[in-house]
């Protein structure tokens, strides 16, 4: 992701690991790329640090705002320069529909090796411990993992079907294009 492209980069979040991927948006959004991404335990219990009968700090159950506030956590955000870049990046659990026909791509780190690669079938090996965040809400208390699930795979569905489409209209573009070949080469001969 070393190129800056005027147009939002499509992340595809899914199989990432939460603090790799925040620290490479977080670079990315402060360099002035925009960028949309479609995809604990201990600290869901701290709370108040003088008095712990007052309720907060909230902490946040959905994979989108806990990926918000580990990249907002790796930001200048009090300063202009850091609140222009938070709001460059937009976050989603599945796949919105302006976005569901972009192409998505997966973050790898920009010097290759295992230790900075953010996604997880690269870094998982035999022995680590691996966990998704989007599993990891679920855990504490997200309740809509089903529902995203559930759309996802019907957006799967209607992906093949509209790329399914997509090919047989570029057949018969190709076809009529062969076929009208000959007839062309007539009427340029003709004058025409």
């Amino acid at each position: 992701m070393a190129t800056f492209s005027s147009t939002p980069i499509v992340i595809d979040g899914k199989g990432h690991l939460l603090g790799r991927l925040a620290s490479i948006i977080s670079k990315q959004v402060l360099s002035g790329q925009k960028i949309v991404v479609l995809r604990y335990h201990n600290f869901l219990h701290k709370r108040h640090i003088v008095n712990p009968k007052k309720s907060g700090p909230f902490h946040h159950r959905a994979p989108s705002k806990i990926l918000y506030r580990a990249i907002r956590g790796m930001t200048p955000h009090k300063s202009a320069r850091g609140a222009a870049a938070l709001e460059r990046l937009k976050l989603f659990e599945g796949v919105p529909p302006p976005y569901d026909r972009k192409k998505r791509m997966v973050v790898p780190g920009s010097p290759p090796g295992p230790a900075v690669e953010a996604w997880s079938q690269i870094l998982h090996r035999q022995g680590e411990s691996l966990s998704l965040h989007r599993r990891l809400s679920h855990e504490v208390g997200w309740g809509y993992k089903d529902v995203v699930d559930r759309l996802e795979e019907k957006r799967k569905i209607k992906a093949q079907a509209f790329h399914e489409r997509k090919i047989a209209a570029v057949k018969l573009r190709q076809k009529a294009v062969s076929d009208n070949g000959a007839s062309f080469e007539k009427l340029t001969q003709l004058g025409y």
